[in-house]
């Protein structure tokens, strides 16, 4: 499902006489249907700056980036926009969502985007809000004004929303407390048990241990660091 090939990256430091500074190459990684595999390295490693690429935020100097049957790396927007309403969901650390729109509303919007009728997104929002333990107070309030473990929460909601046949998750598990995190780590298992491909940042060593079929090692595609 996820296939990437020959994948290199360097960051151009303008305000520093145009340095460039190589930070992933020769990248190789496979992630199939019901495959959960975990990024590790030490900060600084590349493993955001993948998951970025595989997203589409960041442009990759050589190789390919294959989600189903597009190349992400030579994709246009307009196809990398499809691929994320369709394919390929994301759940970062930080929330980042419209003011004054409710926090049900923001949960269930990758289904509206689909066309889903409204209720029946709504339903499906509710139902995953009320999983996370979401007050129901909450939900019709914007999440902006909400704790960063209830925003985390909001985020990882809207994640699974979608029966997204890819997945890239960034430290799904952080700061959650103990119920919480079991919740999250079953809605993962209940992913891949569908099918999903997933790929992770999980510094929760226990989670990545349960979830987790694979781990790669990113500084080993990062110069230097051999």
């Amino acid at each position: 499902m996820i296939e990437i090939t020959n994948l290199s990256k360097s960051f151009t430091l303008h305000n520093q006489g145009g340095a460039v500074i190589p930070v992933m190459q020769g990248a190789e990684l496979s992630v199939g249907t019901g495959e959960c595999v975990a990024l590790t390295g030490a900060s600084g490693a590349g493993k955001s700056t993948l998951m970025r690429m595989i997203y589409g935020n960041y442009l990759s100097a050589t190789g390919r980036i294959m989600v189903g049957d597009i190349d992400v790396a030579r994709a246009e927007p307009r196809e990398i926009l499809e691929l994320r309403r369709r394919t390929l969901g994301y759940v970062s650390q930080f929330l980042r969502v419209v003011p004054r729109v409710p926090t049900v509303d923001v949960v269930a919007d990758p289904l509206l985007t689909l066309g889903v009728p409204v209720e029946e997104a709504r339903d499906r929002a509710r139902a995953l809000l009320a999983r996370l333990n979401i007050p129901q107070g909450l939900w019709q309030l914007s999440p902006t004004t909400f704790s960063g473990g209830e925003q985390q929460r909001v985020n990882i909601a809207r994640g699974f929303v979608h029966d997204y046949p890819a997945l890239l998750l960034d430290e799904p598990t952080a700061s959650l407390d103990a119920t919480n995190r079991e919740t999250v780590l079953c809605l993962i298992e209940e992913a891949k048990a569908r099918g999903a491909a997933i790929i992770g940042i999980f510094h929760d060593e226990a989670a990545r241990d349960r979830v987790c079929d694979r781990v790669i090692d990113v500084a080993v595609y990062t110069p230097g660091a051999q």
